[in-house]
């Protein structure tokens, strides 16, 4: 199993990653509400049991980004409620600000991955991150359809608004096929997490 950072291999020892209870100590400070807390802590598991098969099946990814980017990904989230602010900017703005480039990179494209084709790799971080994101639907995962008519309720006010979730659906539609085609896993097998007990932020430590 090859991991390496997304700036290169020779450059692994240059990335740095909050350790777990600097997530929790980050989530305190930045007011995370405790729903937002467990459909993050939902996410770190998809994220990381799809980043674990994908190592595995041989793409060169850096694990415990993927991990600490999935808890972090909405960071940003509760200062935006309410606002026409992009959480996603916000919060990778926070991280930047703290020392961590790569993980504030994965962080601002987990709602809408906008720098296509910037990595070499075949696959990068953040679009393990952006996926997972796309697959859990409060605490629950669920289908991509199910996820995206939810975004169209809560989100689809304008014709504007519904044409870019719109799109947003057949590009993470096209990142699904990305992520499987190598893998023993199907998209469906995901919904198992369904049977886990409700996420605790207190007491895992994956990060």
């Amino acid at each position: 199993m090859k991991i390496i950072d997304n700036i290169g291999a020779a450059n692994i020892e240059t990335i740095s990653l909050p350790t777990y209870a600097d997530c929790l100590a980050l989530m305190d400070t930045h007011v995370m509400l405790s729903n937002i807390r467990e459909h993050s802590f939902r996410v770190m598991q998809v994220a990381d049991r799809l980043g674990q098969a994908l190592a595995a099946a041989g793409f060169e990814l850096h694990l415990p980004l993927i991990s600490t980017g999935a808890l972090l990904h909405d960071i940003g989230k509760t200062a935006c409620l309410g606002t026409a602010n992009n959480h996603a900017h916000l919060g990778a703005d926070i991280l930047a600000d703290l020392g961590y480039p790569e993980l504030a990179r994965v962080v601002r494209e987990h709602v809408r991955l906008e720098d296509w084709g910037a990595d070499p790799r075949r696959l990068w971080e953040g679009e393990v991150v952006n996926y997972a994101d796309k697959r859990v639907l409060h605490t629950r995962v669920v289908t991509l359809a199910e996820r995206f008519a939810d975004l169209l309720v809560r989100y689809g006010r304008t014709p504007e608004a519904r044409d870019r979730i719109a799109v947003m659906q057949v590009r993470t539609a096209a990142l699904e096929q990305k992520l499987f085609a190598t893998l023993p896993l199907t998209p469906l097998d995901l919904l198992r997490f369904n049977g886990d007990e409700a996420p605790n932020l207190e007491t895992s430590g994956n990060v």
